[in-house]
């Protein structure tokens, strides 16, 4: 059987709608990273592959700016650093390039967001780790069951899908649907 385009813009869809129908996490995560901005703190996020694409388009979204005019917010996405990345990889292990930058960038308080659509990712799970022994806020963006990372962070969004693409659909409508929320809660803040 041919999935045909349509169907699989279908298929993406009906994930959101059933993301939408339990937001309750992504509400958590976007309340806590407004109260963590507005207290000086910030957001540090990361993940391999489409998911390191999802934590610099995150990161991107609250320095510059989602939709509307603000000042730019306190973003770090630990996946744009090439030099460290490479370096901690050769040095310590690929499973190590996250938890090495969290323990020298992050701070008590900040809010640390790990995306892995498996939910297993060991780079991941080893960074978010290092974040809560910082006594940061710790998050993460999965799939259907949250894998690993479900039992280690304070709030974990589950997209409601096993395909690798729908979740990655998804979690950059979750990305965006946080980003509107703290626009909304700066931009009433400020005026």
């Amino acid at each position: 059987m041919t999935l045909t385009i349509a169907q699989h813009l279908k298929n993406s869809a009906d994930v959101k709608v059933r993301s939408a129908q339990n937001t309750a996490e992504s509400d958590r995560l976007a309340t806590e990273l407004v109260r963590a901005l507005r207290a000086g703190k910030k957001l540090v996020v990361f993940g391999n592959g489409g998911s390191a694409a999802d934590a610099q388009h995150f990161a991107a979204e609250l320095v510059g700016r989602f939709e509307s005019a603000r000042g730019g917010l306190a973003a770090i996405a630990l996946t744009t650093d090439t030099s460290a990345l490479t370096a901690i990889a050769n040095d310590f292990g690929y499973d190590d390039v996250f938890s090495r930058q969290v323990q020298a960038l992050v701070q008590a308080g900040d809010v640390v967001v790990g995306i892995s659509t498996s939910g297993n990712a060991k780079s991941v799970l080893k960074g978010l780790e290092e974040a809560k022994k910082l006594k940061a806020w710790t998050a993460a963006l999965t799939g259907m069951t949250g894998g690993k990372l479900k039992g280690a962070v304070d709030c974990c969004v589950t997209v409601p899908s096993e395909r690798t693409a729908h979740i990655q659909e998804c979690h950059i409508a979750l990305i965006h649907a946080i980003c509107a929320f703290v626009d909304a809660a700066f931009i009433t803040t400020s005026a």
